[in-house]
């Protein structure tokens, strides 16, 4: 696997303007672009496959096998003016500084500002979770479990980097931005199911020895997947798609795989030559357990209806000439959840988040490895809760890619779409990891698992859609 791809070159004209404001917090900045910039872009991919014997989520045990290699995968876009970069890694979370680690890395390769990166996770449970405040946090520890192992990650950082250097020596111009969309048939469902007898069910991306939970209708969910296409000319030089569903078929043994995702993803990529990237949207709350018993087929099964829609999103594309370019930021502050009391605060029955019950949960030798560094990561999250968490918006003509933190309801990707409803809005979750599940505070009030499991409070609906309208240009 190349460290790098960097397309061949081509040479045509682009007309566009841009310009950068940040919303939600703070005075808005412009960037003015030259008269007549053009967009250009050079797609990247690294390997940031973890060694063998690293600690493995979710069991924690050592990594054995490397199933798929772990990509990180994304564009830099130039219009002249500035440079804007995608990334979307195989990795399940990257929090706080170790993600702020590889912004930095980008930025830098990319001769542009911190911001102006998006970084992203596929969110595969046959992944990594990553977080070098958590592991700080437990270096105090007497007898913690093994997490991180730091050199990795600052070697990743500067492999990653090594890769943006040499793509962007090859800048493509970009003359024709393609949009197309299409119905995955048979892979999303939604997690929390309520029958007409009000008992509430959770349904999540497995239901193995569960035939009942398959039976329950597919629920809320947003059944189209989203494709940009950039080309110069006839040419697509790269496919950046988004789907919302959690993107797991199995978890729990030392392997690392980049899951039905990245299987679909690289057949495509293989079948048209065409650079492909891939983010989850909106899945807090969306899986594929109604499709899912956790067999080897299940798992070819979801893939090829994957493929399908890719495919389909492909040919239903429709190209117009390069539109005004826009990158817009908002700063948001996620309020902690916390618990009045300490025995409310169990680790995965979470009903909130209280220090001291965290503390006392990492520091215990018979609990599990998982939920003593989940204590660490939510510990991390106090720590820079006071810190804002910024999201980003790319907008392409009448084209709006927004950028979400955590793992987002589906609501969040609906609303974005509901209030921009006669332009193309494709939305990825999954950016900073701290924040766990991000919930509407509807779903605080029904209970259920991503409530209990999340490290903000419901008042996070309005706060996250405030931002989103800022970053889609709304104010």
């Amino acid at each position: 696997m190349p460290k790098s791809t960097s397309i061949s070159r081509r040479q045509f004209v682009a007309s566009t303007s841009g310009m950068l404001f940040a919303g939600a917090v703070g005075r808005p900045r412009w960037s003015a672009a030259a008269d007549s910039p053009s967009l250009r872009a050079a797609p990247f991919r690294s390997d940031v496959t973890p060694p063998l014997g690293f600690p493995s989520y979710p069991s924690f045990k050592p990594l054995a096998t490397v199933e798929h290699p772990l990509l990180a995968k994304g564009v830099v876009f130039d219009d002249g003016r500035r440079r804007y970069v995608l990334c979307a890694f195989d990795w399940c979370v990257c929090s706080n500084s170790s993600r702020l680690l590889f912004q930095r890395k980008i930025a830098e390769a990319a001769a542009t500002d911190v911001d102006a990166v998006a970084v992203h996770m596929v969110h595969q449970h046959t992944a990594p979770i990553i977080d070098a405040d958590a592991q700080r946090i437990l270096d105090a520890v007497d007898g913690a479990p093994p997490y991180l192992d730091l050199a990795f990650l600052d070697d990743a950082a500067d492999r990653l980097a090594d890769a943006v250097k040499e793509a962007i020596a090859d800048l493509q111009v970009v003359d024709r931005i393609g949009t197309g969309q299409a119905k995955v048939e048979r892979v999303a469902s939604n997690r929390r199911i309520f029958t007409d007898d009000g008992e509430f069910h959770g349904r999540m991306s497995s239901t193995r020895g569960r035939p009942n939970l398959r039976e329950l209708p597919e629920g809320l969910i947003d059944p189209m997947l989203k494709t940009v296409t950039l080309a110069a000319g006839d040419k697509p030089l790269a496919r950046l798609h988004y789907y919302a569903t959690h993107p797991q078929s199995f978890y729990g043994d030392p392997r690392v795989s980049y899951d039905f995702p990245g299987i679909a993803r690289e057949a495509l990529e293989q079948a048209e030559g065409v650079f492909q990237v891939y983010f989850t949207g909106c899945a807090g709350d969306i899986a594929a357990g109604k499709y899912n018993d956790g067999t080897p087929e299940a798992r070819r099964q979801l893939a090829e209806r994957l493929l399908a829609g890719m495919k389909a999103a492909g040919a239903a594309t429709r190209f117009v000439p390069v539109g005004p370019v826009e990158w817009r930021t908002a700063s948001v502050s996620l309020p902690p959840k916390l618990a009045s009391d300490p025995k409310e605060a169990g680790l995965f029955s979470l009903r909130g988040l209280h220090p001291e019950q965290l503390r006392s949960v990492m520091a215990n030798p018979t609990e599990s490895p998982n939920s003593r560094i989940g204590a660490a990561r939510r510990i991390a999250f106090l720590n820079r809760a006071e810190r804002p968490i910024v999201l980003s918006g790319l907008q392409l003509g009448g084209i709006y890619i927004v950028h979400l933190p955590g793992e987002p309801m589906i609501e969040f990707q609906l609303d974005a779409q509901r209030r921009r409803p006669d332009s193309f809005v494709a939305v990825a979750g999954y950016g900073e990891g701290c924040t766990n599940y991000i919930c509407t505070a509807q779903a605080f009030k029904e209970g259920g698992y991503e409530p209990s499991a999340s490290s903000v409070g419901p008042e996070s609906e309005q706060l996250l859609k405030t931002g989103i309208g800022s970053v889609l240009g709304l104010g």
